[in-house]
């Protein structure tokens, strides 16, 4: 728990200017929250207390936390103190989820993008295999076998595989980028599930795609775990565009 008290900092200081203050203000107490100094669902020094610290004006102080909240990196209320969010990818996911809802040519925009990124998360995670994301890979490909012809769950559990390979990496920002993006992979999930032709052999082939991920990975085989990333989006593209393109 952070100490919101006048007997000591919570923030580093030492950065404040007079340019855009509110923007120096919101960077440090950002920088607290990432760095573990401020966890989440911590309250926040109240706006006096800020504005004591950086030596700025109340309002600048408000102005530092409305920029804060716009991120989702804090949650206020009106007569409450602030407080400190888990750092997700929710924000982002928001954007992406509109993005994608709009038209078709975003949509597969957006496909590329996560294609462009999960390669190379596919490298990483073979190289570093955090437990915590094999763990959930293996789980997530456990409910798959269950739900073929499921899409609800069977999406749900794409999602969470995907997820665990963001984990696998050790790395913060990969997995909130991976989070951030999950409205774009249950877009095309869905879109993949819906096909009115989908055969259990489809089903079947996209578990054993992702089995061919999660084998090379656990393995630490880099080269492997980016050529079946590569090959299991080659596959889903397809099928999952002649729905949307119908």
């Amino acid at each position: 728990m952070v100490s919101a008290t006048t007997d000591s900092l919570t923030f580093n200081t030492k950065r404040a200017a007079p340019l855009r203050l509110a923007d120096t203000v919101s960077d440090e107490i950002a920088a607290a929250l990432f760095d573990g100094r401020i966890a989440p669902g911590d309250p926040l020094p109240s706006e006096g207390e800020i504005a004591r610290q950086f030596d700025v004006s109340k309002p600048i102080a408000r102005e530092a936390l409305r920029l804060l909240a716009g991120a989702g990196l804090v949650h206020t209320q009106q007569g409450k103190v602030a407080r400190a969010k888990a750092m997700t990818g929710e924000p982002l996911d928001r954007i992406y989820g509109y993005a994608v809802r709009s038209s078709l040519k975003r949509l597969q925009e957006a496909n590329e993008m996560r294609l462009v990124l999960e390669s190379g998360i596919a490298r990483l995670a073979a190289n570093r295999r955090d437990q915590k994301g094999l763990t959930l890979m293996k789980q997530a490909l456990e409910v798959m076998r269950s739900s073929i012809g499921e899409p609800e769950d069977f999406t749900q559990a794409d999602i969470d595989f995907h997820l665990g390979m963001a984990l696998a990496t050790g790395n913060t920002m990969i997995r909130m980028q991976v989070e951030g993006m999950r409205s774009v992979q249950r877009e095309v999930s869905e879109l993949f599930s819906r096909r009115s032709n989908r055969s259990k052999a489809d089903w079947q082939a996209t578990v054993l795609r992702h089995e061919a991920i999660y084998d090379a990975i656990a393995a630490g085989y880099q080269a492997g775990a980016q050529a079946s990333l590569v090959a299991h989006y080659d596959a889903a593209d397809i099928a999952s565009f002649e729905v949307a393109n119908g």
